[in-house]
């Protein structure tokens, strides 16, 4: 079964992006840099998916401050951009594909993914929002492509946290990307092998 794991470039500054670096640590699988600018994202999956015709794809994500390995279950039809992309674009309050549905929801077993990171020792979680920029931006992208044209295809979205010394905040949570990388070929093993979803507890107060 090919699977294919996409990662961005870094953004906003930064030399290093913690969702590439883990992806291409990942044994056996397809692994595809995207640009970190609305539209030029999805284009670039596509493009991948028509070369590799995978049956798994899930994209990483930079989500800095967050402390462990989130996997997403909802993509919202919103691009909001706190910050310009790679590009200088700077989209408000505007749809990802416009007339498409409001949401999708992944089609990984998110929380049997999330246990299987866990299982190997990396803190993991259920996540209710990939937020309004570019890691949203393409979540709802595959996911809108899987929904239209691909069905056979199961994916959805990881986000990881900063990389160690990527940021002068000392504070500010942190994982190595082997470590990442650990978690994602656990969670690429789960969304392969299973049908259905765990029934856990995976829900949050806010």
């Amino acid at each position: 079964m090919t699977v294919l794991l996409t990662g961005f470039e870094p953004f906003d500054g930064d030399t290093v992006n913690p969702s590439w670096e883990a992806v291409g640590l990942v044994p056996g699988v397809r692994a595809v840099q995207v640009p970190c600018v609305f539209g030029a994202a999805v284009e670039r999956l596509r493009e991948a998916v028509a070369e590799h015709d995978p049956r798994v794809v899930v994209c990483v994500g930079q989500a800095g401050g967050r402390a462990d390995v989130t996997v997403e279950r909802v993509a919202v039809n919103l691009d909001d951009a706190r910050i310009p992309d790679n590009a200088g674009r700077q989209p408000i309050d505007e749809p990802v594909v416009r007339g498409g549905p409001a949401a999708y929801f992944a089609t990984l077993p998110v929380k049997a993914c999330v246990a299987a990171a866990r299982a190997v020792g990396v803190p993991a979680s259920v996540s209710q929002s990939a937020g309004t920029f570019v890691c949203n931006h393409l979540f709802y992208g595959l996911m809108h492509l899987i929904a239209t044209e691909r069905p056979d295809i199961r994916g959805g979205f990881v986000h990881v946290p900063f990389a160690p010394g990527q940021v002068a905040d000392r504070a500010a949570p942190s994982m190595p990307p082997a470590l990442v990388a650990e978690a994602l070929t656990a969670i690429v093993t789960a969304a392969s092998s299973m049908d259905g979803d765990l029934r856990l507890v995976g829900g949050s107060l806010h």
